[in-house]
């Protein structure tokens, strides 16, 4: 698989599962491999969530594969990676996820034109049943209007 210029792997589920209240983009420490397997876009963050541990933040199950052209020197595919905001950011969402008990789960992980990993998380607030309902209610009507203003311009 080549290797491609910008990455962008997004969490297509979490948009469904959770209330979206703040965004904020992150760098995330990485080994030596794990940044060569994202660059070949094989990684993956629809399970993941993020996790406060010694006032450091952590995400957790995030899966990046482990890279093709390695030796022994490969990485788990499956561990735990702190991620890097600054104190004030870190505060505020500590005592969100403390007091409120939302979440934090990661949106989207993409490269920059420096090359570096970058995760935007977000402050999320899971969605009850009837939530998710509407939320399909409201795409299909968005489709449908999209459908009939289409037909109407013709």
């Amino acid at each position: 698989m080549a290797i491609q210029k910008t990455i962008k792997i997004k969490n297509k589920k979490a948009r469904f599962e959770y209330e979206i209240l703040d965004k904020f983009i992150a760098g995330i420490v990485l080994q030596g491999t794990e940044i060569k397997a994202i660059r070949e876009g094989k990684a993956s963050i629809t399970e993941a969530f993020c996790e406060f541990s010694n006032n450091e933040l952590f995400v957790i199950n995030m899966t990046i594969q482990e890279y093709s052209h390695a030796a022994h020197f490969n990485h788990t595919p499956k561990s735990e990676r702190k991620l890097l905001l600054n104190r004030n950011e870190l505060k505020k969402l500590e005592k969100q996820v403390k007091n409120s008990g939302l979440t934090i789960i990661p949106l989207l992980m993409f490269t920059t034109e420096k090359g570096l990993a970058k995760v935007e998380i977000a402050l999320c607030k899971g969605k009850k049943l009837f939530d998710k309902r509407e939320t399909l209610k409201d795409r299909d009507n968005q489709r449908d209007l999209s459908r009939i203003k289409k037909d109407f311009n013709k």
